[in-house]
């Protein structure tokens, strides 16, 4: 059985398209967690600016994370659009004390964002502290293929960062509740709260994160700036 995990869903503060002013923030936000592992949105470090630079792993910009995430025994899943080979993805980096790296590549894109990005093709799983954890990123959670995926897998908790309308709590929390029933894992979201780009100029927020069962444990309200935090236990539950 592997120990219990601290997580936190965040939902930072996004100044469009600034990614020092983000970063920072991201920052403020690990150190403020002391949590384990820390999920924020989809394209977090950007805002959901579709046209947004891709962002290198090693932008020395990412250093506030970095050293946040140093000081806490932290890792944290940061979203950036990044570019491989010639190719736009959007992407979640894992970021540690080490520095960052891409772990994942949204594999269903939907909306405009075909016209700027190419779809991931790898399932993400990361392994930490003996714990796999399934990783998705917004239209991700609603699509059959993947959550089938994620079954196959075996995951222990599955995280994924999201934008979704101020109207679309029912979908959020429906997405959450397939999921854990179908993995028999924890969910965790990280929705992002105030204005960001690509017409989500009052979104969702209420960030939060499920048992296995579907029960919400741990989540916030639709202002940025917020987290939630839960001790979760791999078969599900949480730590006592």
């Amino acid at each position: 059985m592997s120990a219990p995990l601290r997580v936190t869903v965040a939902q930072p503060v996004t100044a469009a398209l600034d990614v020092t002013v983000n970063a920072l923030e991201h920052a403020r936000l690990v150190d403020e967690s002391r949590a384990r592992l820390v999920v924020f949105p989809e394209l977090s470090i950007t805002g959901y600016e579709l046209s947004a630079d891709p962002i290198d792993p090693n932008d020395r910009r990412l250093d506030p994370i970095t050293a946040a995430c140093e000081r806490a025994g932290a890792v944290a899943l940061v979203g950036a659009p990044v570019c491989e080979d010639g190719e736009r993805f959007i992407a979640m980096l894992r970021v540690d004390g080490d520095g960052s790296e891409i772990v994942y590549r949204k594999q269903f894109v939907g909306g405009d964002e075909p016209s700027y990005f190419t779809s991931g093709r790898e399932t993400g799983v990361l392994r930490l502290d003996g714990w796999r954890i399934g990783l998705g990123i917004c239209k991700d959670t609603g699509s059959a293929r993947h959550i089938a995926a994620m079954v196959r897998a075996g995951i222990d908790l599955y995280v994924a960062g999201v934008v979704h309308h101020s109207y679309e709590r029912d979908e959020q929390e429906a997405r959450a509740l397939v999921i854990a029933r179908a993995c028999g894992a924890s969910v965790a979201f990280a929705s992002h709260a105030g204005p960001t780009g690509g017409g989500y100029t009052d979104p969702l927020g209420c960030s939060s994160i499920w048992t296995r069962e579907g029960a919400a444990i741990a989540s916030v309200d639709d202002q940025p700036g917020r987290l939630a935090t839960a001790d979760l236990v791999a078969d599900g539950g949480i730590a006592g």
